[in-house]
């Protein structure tokens, strides 16, 4: 039996109603809805057969919870095609609704209040042996993210805790989705004022604009497994892509000039830079111009002095010449030192401003500023028209687009259109806009616009084999981001940003081991951005990265399905394995490895000196691509020790699709756990080679 049990802690005066006695139970749908009041309010519960148990809770402020006698009233508002209830305490009015037809699906909850100065919301328990996924984009991504902790805090795009995603989405192990209406002044709790819990609320204070009532919408999803839950909200909530980004982008590597050079940049380095990748023979979708090219920020215009940039359209057409596509960092500030064009678009009133008329906000590179507002035609109209008139006298190509969370406006921002929809309405209408640049532009955020054709960038990630931002964070933050929708990943720079106390001109590079260990995760992934270089470190860096960026070109055909895919009918481009078996509980907690469609499965090596690793295969049958004779595997199983030198990528190809590659189909079938031991000369040798290697590390 399912019962989602909730609770009501509710404020505000006592309306006349005909007195009711709980606990009551009423018919809903093919089950039951039974109220109850408790120390801390009014639980409900809905119950179903043949359904797994879940724990949730309404609340408001616990504080305001009114002791005295409270008056209640139920109504039974079902029709032919729906069932529905509508439940009063106070001046809170809670409907629930679901159709009649179907024992799957949904159950549509909406909790209103007539007042502003309400909070509600509702809490989800977390029960044990039961996993959560979803979520927004975070610092420290975990996976699953039923142990996560968010101490009450506005649900919305912002630079605080790197959150440039944040869908109200999660799906759980059980086949339980929750998704909440984005239009929704919301902020999130999870296992900090409720231990074992995650709450939503809704609340009318900053960063939200004043609105005459509170009211939170949500639905409860109950499906068979994760998958099938996932596909179904898909269909419900997410807009699916368009079309896919540029392929060139999704085949050869990017190079920026971000994390080797940080500021430092200039004609000859550029130059340099661009020689000496075709000079080590990698291959290369376009060469990208990072920050410090402005006279000052917010004035697109390149700084043309003897040390900077004197000649650039003489720079880009010498590139062309080189087979290299120019892209440019461009940012949606205007510093105020930047007397010209601040004074421009303040006059204009391009800049967005809080409620008090303030436009002033600060950036990672500008302690006073003002944001253009992506939400007025005018200021879009402007901003699109210097970037092509950029575009055009300087030979650029294409833009990496940063920044865009709506938390860089002043708060609460005063913006055109739905007032419900603000703040991620500045999130939604930025990326819009900048996606007019054609399908080989890059963002780094995104709210309702999954269905735009274009790279979505990872948060800088830092140099680290850690998980607070390093590299297993490039895996987790893939799934969650394919999860919320978001297939067209754009993993950050290989090996990280090298930075030192966020300095924009010192840097640490990667260690040897964790530059390509880094590579070697972001093989299988949409895209592969370089700014550290291989040949940096040795030649057999240089041969080794080679293999894999080679190895990335070969399998591009496939990254295009698979976003193919993802277009037709919403699958992930890089899936969670359970993807592929999702009623199986060790599935659920495979946090290092990913697929690419539903035919490759990777599984890097991302701990520091690690040279084994167990893998886990999901149902099906696949192929061992890394090591000849290619042996077969049925799966569910696990592989133990597997021998993962440092030149070696352990991935796996499903059979019928490596038959349809064309590759050898000879090999020895093997299913259960056990240590891995065919080709025993190649595997010792590998094995003996990198336990030395670690031996005199």
């Amino acid at each position: 039996m399912w019962s989602s049990v909730l609770t009501l802690w509710l404020i505000g005066g006592a309306i006349s109603t005909s007195e009711i006695t709980l606990p009551l139970s009423v018919k809903f749908g093919h089950g039951l809805v039974t109220f109850s009041e408790e120390t801390n309010g009014v639980f409900y519960t809905i119950s179903e057969e043949d359904k797994p148990t879940i724990r949730s809770t309404f609340v408001t402020d616990e504080s305001s919870w009114a002791k005295s006698d409270q008056e209640y009233s139920v109504t039974d508002c079902t029709t032919d095609e729906e069932a529905c209830l509508i439940f009063v305490v106070n001046d809170v009015t809670l409907v629930l609704t679901r159709e009649v037809s179907s024992r799957v699906g949904y159950t549509h909850a909406s909790l209103n209040a007539t007042s502003d100065n309400t909070t509600v919301g509702t809490c989800l328990e977390l029960v044990d042996g039961v996993d959560w996924f979803g979520g927004p984009e975070q610092w420290t991504q975990i996976w699953p993210v039923q142990n996560d902790q968010w101490n009450y805090t506005a649900y919305y795009t912002k630079e605080d805790d790197a959150v440039a995603i944040a869908e109200p989405y999660w799906v759980s192990s059980e086949g339980t989705y929750l998704y909440a209406n984005p239009a929704t002044s919301l902020f999130i709790d999870q296992n900090h004022l409720h231990d074992g819990f995650l709450c939503l609320y809704a609340q009318n204070v900053s960063p939200y604009r004043a609105r005459n009532y509170t009211s939170l919408e949500y639905w409860i999803g109950r499906y068979d497994d994760p998958k099938t839950a996932h596909e179904a909200a898909v269909e419900k909530f997410f807009t699916k892509p368009t079309d896919i980004p540029d392929e060139q982008m999704i085949a050869l590597p990017i190079w920026s000039t971000w994390a080797r050079y940080k500021v430092n940049v200039n004609d000859s380095i550029v130059r340099e830079y661009a020689q000496e990748i075709l000079d080590n023979g990698f291959n290369h979708s376009q060469v990208e111009i990072d920050d410090y090219w402005e006279t000052c920020y917010g004035s697109l215009t390149f700084n043309t002095s003897d040390s900077k940039f004197p000649d650039i359209k003489n720079l880009t057409d010498d590139l062309h010449d080189l087979g290299f596509r120019v892209t440019l960092w461009i940012h949606p500030f205007i510093n105020v030192e930047c007397d010209e064009w601040y004074a421009i678009a303040e006059s204009a009133g391009y800049f967005v401003k809080d409620e008090s008329g303030n436009m002033l906000t600060t950036w990672w590179r500008g302690e006073n500023a003002s944001l253009i507002d992506f939400t007025n035609e005018d200021a879009v109209t402007w901003f699109s028209a210097r970037l092509t008139a950029l575009k055009e006298s300087a030979g650029i190509d294409s833009f990496k687009f940063d920044a865009g969370e709506a938390s860089w406006a002043p708060e609460p921002a005063v913006l055109t259109g739905n007032i419900e929809e603000s703040p991620g309405i500045l999130t939604y209408q930025y990326t819009r806009a900048v996606a007019a640049f054609g399908t080989a532009i890059e963002v780094r955020t995104g709210w309702q616009t999954q269905d735009l054709p274009i790279f979505v960038r990872m948060l800088d990630k830092e140099t680290s084999w850690t998980i607070d931002n390093g590299l297993p964070t490039l895996i987790t933050t893939l799934l969650a981001m394919n999860l919320a929708g978001y297939g067209f990943v754009l993993p950050d720079m290989v090996g990280g940003n090298g930075y030192i106390n966020s300095s924009s001109t010192l840097t640490e590079y990667p260690s040897k081991e964790l530059f390509i260990r880094w590579l070697q995760a972001n093989t299988f992934m949409p895209s592969i951005q370089y700014s550290f270089v291989p040949w940096d470190y040795d030649n057999e860096t240089v041969e080794i990265c080679r293999t894999y960026t080679d190895l990335h070109e070969e399998y591009a055909p496939t990254i295009i399905e698979a976003m193919n895919a993802l277009v037709a009918n919403g699958t992930p481009v890089n899936p969670p394995v359970w993807w592929l078996d999702p009623k199986n509980s060790e599935a659920f907690n495979i946090s290092d490895e990913y697929l690419l469609g539903e035919v490759i499965l990777v599984a890097p090596v991302i701990e520091e000196g690690a040279v084994t690793r167990d893998i886990f295969l999901p149902s099906g049958t696949w192929r061992d691509a890394s090591y000849s004779p290619y042996q077969t595997y049925e799966g569910p199983t696990w592989i133990y020790n597997y021998p993962a030198p440092l030149e070696i990528l352990p991935y796996f190809v499903e059979a019928s699709y490596w038959e349809e590659l064309g590759k050898d189909t000879t090999s020895e079938t093997t299913s259960g756990g056990f240590t891995l031991s065919s080709s025993p000369t190649v595997l010792c040798a590998s094995v003996i080679l990198a336990l030395t290697a670690k031996l005199f590390n």
